[in-house]
């Protein structure tokens, strides 16, 4: 069974960097597509970014392009999330998500990490 946990969430101040991991296990994963998503208070769950794990090919939200680089490390089955120029807006909890590639809906997903931007 698939299983993803993320790590390294926490407080950074507005202009601040962080790196979220997404470890994997219980799979093999070069035909997946893996996401990153967040969900702020009050809001609902939005697309950060994906990377497609056979060939690296990623895409980003408007609001993150620039700021944000999804990548993964095949040897370790882990996905990372570099985040750099934080705004409070950044503010949320940051999920890992894995579908196959033939699938339109993601069927796994971790516990999430949460992320906090001071002003």
């Amino acid at each position: 069974q698939v299983q993803l946990v993320e790590s390294g969430g926490g407080l950074v101040q507005a202009g601040g960097s962080l790196r979220l991991s997404c470890a994997a296990s219980g799979g093999t994963f070069r035909s997946y597509v893996w996401a990153w998503f967040r969900q702020a208070p009050g809001k609902e769950r939005e697309f950060v970014a994906t990377i497609r794990w056979i060939d690296s090919s990623t895409t980003y939200a408007d609001s993150v392009k620039g700021r944000f680089t999804i990548s993964r490390d095949n040897a370790e089955n882990t996905v990372y999330l570099q985040m750099s120029s934080l705004k409070p807006e950044d503010t949320a909890v940051y999920y890992c998500a894995a579908r196959p590639l033939m699938r339109n809906t993601y069927d796994y997903w971790g516990q999430g990490t949460q992320v906090t931007v001071s002003s």
